[in-house]
């Protein structure tokens, strides 16, 4: 079952759990994972905490033990989610020793309500730094453009980063400029290089949502023939600039310091599209040094079905950059569907995290002991 996972793994594609939850670590899911599925990394996001907490699995005693301390909702929600995160990297630390610090690493995001705010972004990933405690997780930092200072700055004082929420290729190069800024901030400052990691998640099949939904509202012959590449094809083109920038003599300068590279990370790697093959945003992205953050839908379906034949991605950059430019000539906007993309992805995390204070707030209220 695990032979095309194994292949991904060797073709140098780290393989992380786009999901977490309580009852996932506590059933010896995860770790089942770990040691049978590849699986060397964990991602959350708010979606993630509101639906794993909505679902109650494993939190009563702690939400009792909050309600009895009478804390704020906020502060509950940091306490769940840092706990959870905590002990997922406990279980991880093996693989995280085993490979120097590039894996067995767990991200916690920032709260999304600060994406536009960059003082407040670089607070609350110190404050979650310093209450996870574990040297294996990564904070992350919206690609906003509040969000690249944050970025350089947050990496300058040695905290490990996975931005977030990446569409565009203006925008990935911005966060590879940040990345590196903070490395050369965090050298200047006699900070080990080494012990500093950083992934640039870019998503994928939202950029496919959002393009073919314009080319079935055009419904020509042309259009038809252009759905299901734009998410490949500006992937594919990250990649060839994640190669260009990390073997500039800028980088060069780092590099000889023991830095290291920020990896690529394909994110919203779950196929939405029934139409599409559901490894689709897997097999097609096969390059080393990446990671792909799968849910766990997706990470079955490689297993049973995957087609590793190899790198994907090397050798196809000028057919990536024709099917962009494809639909450039049906009279879709590049620019504006990678911008609505990211204000609806800080939307939806936003939403979600106000869902996560809601749900959280009840049961707190429910739990609270009677005075007297």
């Amino acid at each position: 079952m695990t032979d095309a996972l194994k292949r991904l793994s060797d073709e140098g594609v780290a393989i992380w759990l786009d999901d977490l939850s309580r009852k996932r670590i506590t059933s010896g899911n995860l770790a089942e994972l770990i040691d049978q599925s590849h699986v060397v990394g964990v991602t959350t996001n708010p979606s993630i905490f509101q639906k794993a907490i909505s679902q109650g699995d494993g939190y009563e005693q702690q939400l009792t033990d909050l309600a009895a301390r009478k804390v704020t909702v906020e502060e509950a929600v940091r306490m769940i989610t840092t706990a959870d995160v905590r002990d997922a990297a406990d279980i991880l630390r093996p693989v995280f020793d085993a490979t120097d610090g590039q894996d067995g690493r767990v991200s916690i995001e920032v709260d999304p309500r600060l994406a536009h705010n960059t003082l407040a972004t670089v607070a609350e990933a110190k404050q979650l730094a310093w209450l996870v405690d574990r040297p294996n997780t990564l904070i992350k930092i919206p690609a906003t453009e509040a969000g690249l200072p944050a970025i350089t700055e947050t990496i300058g004082r040695g905290i490990s980063v996975n931005v977030t929420l990446i569409f565009s290729l203006e925008r990935y190069r911005a966060v590879m400029d940040a990345y590196l800024a903070g490395l050369e901030k965090a050298k200047a400052a006699g900070l080990d290089l080494s012990t500093i990691h950083s992934v640039a998640s870019f998503f994928v099949s939202r950029v496919d949502t959002e393009i073919d939904k314009r080319l079935d509202a055009i419904g020509s012959d042309e259009a038809k023939v252009a759905k299901g590449k734009s998410a490949l094809a500006n992937a594919r083109l990250a990649y060839e600039a994640y190669e260009e920038v990390f073997s500039s003599d800028r980088w060069a300068a780092l590099d000889k310091a023991q830095a290291n590279k920020q990896r690529p990370l394909w994110a919203s790697t779950g196929v939405k599209d029934p139409s599409l093959k559901d490894t689709l945003y897997v097999d097609d992205l096969v390059a080393p040094n990446t990671v792909n953050t799968m849910p766990e839908a997706t990470l079955e379906a490689v297993a049973d079905h995957g087609e590793i034949t190899g790198n994907t991605v090397a050798g196809g950059y000028d057919r990536a950059r024709a099917d962009l430019d494809a639909i450039k000539k049906l009279g879709i906007s590049y620019d504006e569907v990678v911008q609505l993309l990211e204000d609806e992805g800080v939307e939806k995390f936003e939403a979600s995290w106000n869902d996560l204070l809601k749900s959280t707030e009840a049961e707190l209220s429910r739990l609270a002991p009677s005075e007297g």
